[in-house]
């Protein structure tokens, strides 16, 4: 069985990355995006660590613009 997780990425104003998992509480930061990619696929590995099922596929999905009310 195929099973994914979901992170939210926003860029902040320095160029860095932030990431929050939309499902579950796994939050990572980087300065790039290979080392965003990295940093989740550690921070997933480290949650899930003693978890019979773990999620088989990540998505990093890249917030640009936030309009607020």
């Amino acid at each position: 069985m195929s099973t994914s997780i979901t992170f939210e990425v926003t860029q902040e104003s320095n160029g860095g990355f932030v990431a929050e998992c939309l499902t579950e509480a796994i939050f990572t930061q980087a300065d790039n995006w290979e080392e965003l990619r990295r940093n989740a696929k550690e921070a997933v590995a480290a949650y899930f660590f003693d978890h019979q099922q773990k999620p088989t596929e990540i998505r990093l999905h890249l917030t640009r613009l936030r309009i607020s009310p």
